[in-house]
């Protein structure tokens, strides 16, 4: 059996809990609230959340790698934007520096990348990232049997009978969302943020760079703006968001609303011991753009609750004080279930 069929761990949790860090104080604090792994990608367009002031190079690594297995935890790269023709070589030299800092696993969306790990570094494990829009079992399958992918990440575009349909139907891990800002559902394929920057997340790693992002009070409430164009206008009584253009408001037949997709989070707390039943074999927090304190009350809340689901899941329910410290970090505070709960299905 390859390794990249197997788990780095010898005796993995049954579940793990994926966490965010856009730098190394938020590393540290995930592993030290419970994270079992944390995600995290290279200062360069390599990877989807490319913001100024976030992400590690070469000796930040090696310091974030060498601090999670002193405490037996795993380190995962993002790589998970595409190539460009004209630079493709930073995105193969990224495999080369992911390699030799020894991450446990390398997120990749791009075939040509993963071709190229799987015949340079064989016994690096891969993991199909959430840009790689695999929806169904067979193109999961697919990845594995020609690049070796131990573990995909779902798109949050399926109900919870898809995704126990996907578990059913594959032998590669599956991991899926279960807390965070939501990405309009076209994940891997979405175009929107470079029609007003020129900037899109899967090339440039930036969705809504902040360099675009302005914020002005008008006679007629706060308005942000990306790129000059008004996206979103609150009164006092409305919370805020980072503007994207995917979930700003849209005059659409003489009538203003989000057309697109409401600025909301993901949050399935209560959906815990159905993922767990299902056989789901990793729960992804959203946020390497937050700060260190978001990513430490994230991970600490997601803990509890994940080992109270494992221990006694009979008695599992979701704590009020759960709900309470995660809204006040959702987007808009507000959540949402998202597509996994579909009453029609």
């Amino acid at each position: 059996m390859s390794l990249k069929d197997i788990s780095p761990d010898s005796s993995p949790r049954p579940i793990e809990l994926v966490c965010p860090a856009g730098s190394l104080p938020a590393l540290k604090s995930a592993i030290d609230l419970g994270a079992d792994c944390v995600y995290l990608g290279f200062r360069d367009a390599t990877n989807a959340r490319n913001f100024a002031g976030l992400n590690f190079d070469d000796a930040a690594i090696a310091q974030g790698i060498d601090y999670a297995h002193r405490h037996g935890r795993k380190v995962l790269l993002a790589l998970n934007t595409y190539p460009q023709p004209e630079t493709s070589a930073l995105w193969r030299t990224a495999i080369d520096r992911a390699a030799s800092a020894g991450v446990d696993a390398v997120i990749l969306a791009d075939p040509g990348l993963m071709r190229y790990a799987s015949e340079n570094y064989p016994d690096l494990r891969l993991h199909l990232s959430v840009q790689g829009s695999a929806t169904n079992a067979e193109a999961i399958n697919f990845y594995h049997k020609n690049f070796g992918v131990a573990r995909a990440v779902l798109p949050r575009v399926l109900s919870l009978a898809q995704v126990e349909h996907v578990v059913n139907n594959t032998n590669v891990e599956i991991e899926v969302f279960g807390f965070g800002s939501l990405c309009v559902m076209v994940e891997g394929r979405c175009a929107l943020s470079s029609y007003v920057t020129g900037e899109s997340p899967n090339t440039h790693g930036v969705c809504s760079p902040a360099k675009a992002v302005r914020w002005q009070q008008s006679p007629r409430g706060l308005e942000s703006r990306l790129n000059g164009v008004l996206i979103d206008r609150y009164t006092p009584q409305e919370n805020a968001s980072y503007p994207t253009l995917c979930k700003g408001r849209f005059d659409v037949n003489d009538e203003t609303y989000y057309a697109v997709e409401e600025p909301t989070s993901l949050n399935t707390l209560e959906l815990l011991p159905q993922l767990i039943d299902m056989g789901v074999r990793a729960v992804k927090i959203e946020g390497r753009q937050r700060s260190p304190a978001y990513v430490a009350q994230v991970t600490r809340v997601w803990r509890e609750a994940i080992d109270q689901a494992l221990q006694k899941p009979a008695r599992y329910s979701v704590k009020p004080n759960w709900m309470s410290e995660l809204n006040q970090l959702a987007e808009g505070q507000q959540h949402t279930l998202g597509a996994y709960h579909r009453a029609w299905k």
